[in-house]
């Protein structure tokens, strides 16, 4: 397909550029979705992807007018056919009234008087329920939830759940908060599950020093409790008080339920091992084990993602996936990867590259016919993000041929 080709869905003018190395790749499709300088903002960041339980491939980022605490936007398109086609961008955040700066940001200089940022966006697709719960915050200092129930055309009213995350205070006094980004959790039961972090604010761009846990919803959204702390760095009290191993500045954090139930979280963090760690609890909740560093995923300091592929009995294989920028060289961001897990993320044989170029944040999705996604943050002009970029790809198209997902009959 050329690029710059036009679609007309549903009475829209659409277009979308086509990456033109997909021909030359057989099974590995790819579409900027996000590009600089493109509807009155500098650059998109912050990539999260998630399937509907309808089907409909759903992207959502930053709309940025700068960098971390510049005026900020969260915006969504969505593709009914499987990517074939997609909606125009539309912005799905609006300041519920007047929005208080964050003070740290405004002492260290690192916003200007009247920005308003809009930040970390998380969806969870919940087929039981029929919805889409939509969590995202507000100058890193307050978070709001809302859900959707006709397939992400609309959401709910914004809810202030910010009182969960001052729950937190007594382990860990946070001046910035986050949650995912990305993609959320729905485990078996029900359970929703948000991986967030925290800062005391004090270090590099106030998001510094920092801790990791999870806030989660058992009625469907409806409330939203803390869980325990998973990691801090030890430059705060707050480790010492609870004894969790050294680990400096976990950050950006992702889960996904093992077979036998338990929930992994894979973090982002800075330590000088360069590597991911990993925590486990039987309940996602609390109990997390002492956390490891996986020696097969590399760590740049960079959000990466992580997503069941398959499962037994369902599938005659388990499978993981999971995506970062794989760079053992060094910390610069690049070389887009996807790694995957036949034996519960204990190890990973298999890995291939998306984009080997300058390329950064993920998030992945599976679709229902077993198409994996991969939405990542590709290029780099300067200082700015070039695009987001969705690539599509099959099982067999990451290993080789030597794989594929199988559907039992029905």
């Amino acid at each position: 397909m050329p690029r710059g080709s036009i679609f007309i869905l549903a009475g829209v003018l659409l277009s979308a550029n086509i990456d033109p190395c997909a021909a030359e790749e057989p099974g590995l499709k790819k579409i900027n979705l996000f590009e600089a300088g493109t509807d009155g903002y500098r650059h998109y960041r912050i990539p999260g992807v998630i399937v509907s339980p309808k089907g409909t491939i759903i992207v959502f980022c930053e709309a940025r007018s700068g960098g971390d605490w510049s005026t900020i936007d969260i915006r969504m398109r969505r593709s009914l056919d499987g990517g074939r086609t997609w909606e125009k961008s539309r912005k799905i955040s609006e300041p519920p009234g007047k929005v208080q700066q964050n003070e740290v940001a405004l002492k260290k200089g690192l916003a200007k008087p009247g920005e308003v940022t809009m930040n970390n966006p998380v969806m969870i697709p919940d087929a039981k329920a029929g919805a889409i719960h939509f969590l995202h915050c507000i100058e890193y200092a307050r978070c709001y939830y809302r859900k959707s129930t006709d397939d992400g055309k609309t959401f709910s009213k914004a809810v202030d759940i910010t009182d969960t995350f001052e729950l937190f205070r007594k382990d860990y006094d946070w001046k910035v908060l986050a949650t995912g980004p990305g993609h959320g959790l729905r485990t078996r039961s029900g359970r929703l599950i948000v991986p967030v972090w925290l800062s005391a604010g004090t270090g590099g761009h106030a998001h510094r020093p920092s801790a990791v846990s999870v806030i989660y919803s058992d009625d469907s959204g409806d409330n939203w409790k803390r869980g325990e702390l998973v990691a801090a760095d030890p430059s705060t009290k707050a480790l010492r008080a609870t004894g969790i191993p050294e680990i400096r500045n976990p950050g950006e954090t992702v889960a996904v339920q093992l077979q036998d139930g338990r929930i992994l979280l894979n973090l982002r963090n800075e330590s000088a091992r360069r590597r991911r760690a990993i925590s486990i609890s039987a309940d996602g909740v609390s109990g997390w084990s002492r956390y490891h560093f996986d020696d097969a995923l590399v760590e740049p300091i960079c959000m990466g993602s992580i997503v069941r592929l398959s499962e037994r009995p369902l599938h005659r294989k388990n499978r993981i996936l999971f995506a970062n920028p794989h760079n053992p060289a060094s910390r610069a961001r690049q070389n887009v990867s996807v790694k995957l897990s036949y034996d519960e993320a204990k190890t990973w044989p298999v890995m291939k590259t998306i984009e080997a170029g300058p390329s950064a944040y993920t998030d992945l999705a599976v679709g229902p016919d077993g198409t994996i996604y991969c939405f990542y943050e590709r290029g780099k002009a300067g200082r700015l993000t070039k695009a987001l970029c969705l690539a599509a790809f099959s099982l067999e198209w990451l290993t080789g041929g030597t794989d594929r997902l199988i559907f039992p009959a029905k």
